[in-house]
């Protein structure tokens, strides 16, 4: 499996906002980023997927790191966003970095200053996605 150095990808800054009532925190992703829909993200070693929205204000935000596409997709299992931002040492108002490891599909998340090493995810053939979007319609 190939992979990229954090060093060696287009990074942006990310700011790190809290949300709604129990003040969760969001990142707020610049326009043209990320698409809107599922994405991979690795942090910390660990493979997510998150649901990227556009929330009412206009702005790209990735409420939710989730352990795979499905829980992504549903909002259920566990939100790992807030563990992450905690271990980072990060806090609302504070910023993180996003990576293109993959335009449209892989992205890295870190904290500034730190480096990452991200291995390329395989993605499947057209005709096998076809197939899965399928049997996921």
């Amino acid at each position: 499996m190939p992979s990229l150095s954090s060093d060696g990808v287009e990074t942006v800054r990310v700011a790190i906002e809290s949300a709604g009532a129990l003040d969760r925190p969001k990142l707020v992703v610049p326009e043209g980023t990320m698409p809107e829909g599922i994405v991979r993200i690795e942090a910390d070693e660990s493979t997510y997927h998150a649901p990227v929205e556009v929330g009412l204000d206009g702005e790209y935000e990735l409420r939710g790191l989730y352990d795979n596409a499905r829980l992504a997709r549903e909002g259920g299992g566990e939100n790992r966003l807030a563990e992450w931002v905690e271990s980072a040492g990060l806090e609302a108002g504070r910023s993180a970095l996003l990576d293109v490891v993959v335009e449209g599909e892989q992205y890295g998340l870190r904290a500034p200053g730190e480096r990452a090493v991200y291995d390329i995810a395989e993605t499947p053939d057209d005709s096998l996605a076809s197939i899965a979007e399928d049997l996921d319609g």
